[in-house]
């Protein structure tokens, strides 16, 4: 698949061209500035996993070869590969970052969370994120998702407004109107990134990499 724009390339007289994939990635740069352009202090959810490897790429790209202008969060369950923390680490050191850690483990050990019976610490997170969030004063949160990987994740938008429990109402979800200045030839491509907006009333969700990993 392609995405053609209309203006021909010079030279050519031939319409310039962007592969799906190329186009996905455009489009994700362009909303990684925007969000740094409108907000004071937007981060990015990092695990070192697949899905926010990607996203920190993503960023990387963007503002090269300037720094990205945002920090990094990991709520962290305490069920990660010790490789993975690793690699998030060096991440953070080699592009010269900063980390926040929001531990899922000190809430259980402080008693305000508890095991579940199931042992999956993945619904745990919710507090700790929402605390950090609010603590820090974060403004806009990326995070990376696939489309494809849950029915619910196919609703998301590349900027969902979240409450103040960091809870989702697909209903409230605002129009999002960025095919209108799409070209008559072009294609739709799938969101590439999707943003979370946070206030003290509302928190919200811009994610990038729907359907990147």
């Amino acid at each position: 698949m392609t995405t053609t724009v209309a203006k021909p390339a010079e030279g050519t007289g031939v319409p310039y061209t962007l592969s799906h994939l190329d186009a996905l990635e455009s489009e994700a740069v362009h909303i990684f500035r925007e969000v740094a352009g409108e907000f004071e202090r937007p981060v990015i959810l990092f695990s070192g996993g697949k899905d926010s490897i990607v996203m920190l790429h993503l960023a990387l790209k963007a503002f090269a070869p300037a720094a990205i202008p945002f920090t990094l969060l990991h709520v962290d369950t305490g069920h990660n590969f010790p490789e993975v923390l690793e690699y998030r680490d060096r991440a953070v050191a080699t592009h010269g970052l900063r980390l926040h850690v929001a531990s899922v483990q000190d809430y259980i050990d402080r008693g305000v969370l508890k095991e579940r019976p199931d042992g999956t610490r993945n619904p745990l997170q919710t507090l700790p994120l929402t605390e950090k969030i609010q603590a820090e004063k974060f403004d806009a949160v990326f995070g990376g998702g696939r489309r494809d990987e849950e029915k619910a994740r196919a609703k998301e938008r590349v900027f969902s407004l979240r409450d103040e429990f960091s809870q989702w109402d697909p209903r409230r979800q605002r129009p999002e109107l960025w095919n209108l200045s799409s070209t008559s030839g072009s294609t739709s491509p799938a969101r590439a990134s999707n943003c979370r907006r946070s206030t003290s009333r509302t928190s919200a969700r811009c994610s990038s990499g729907r359907g990147c990993g």
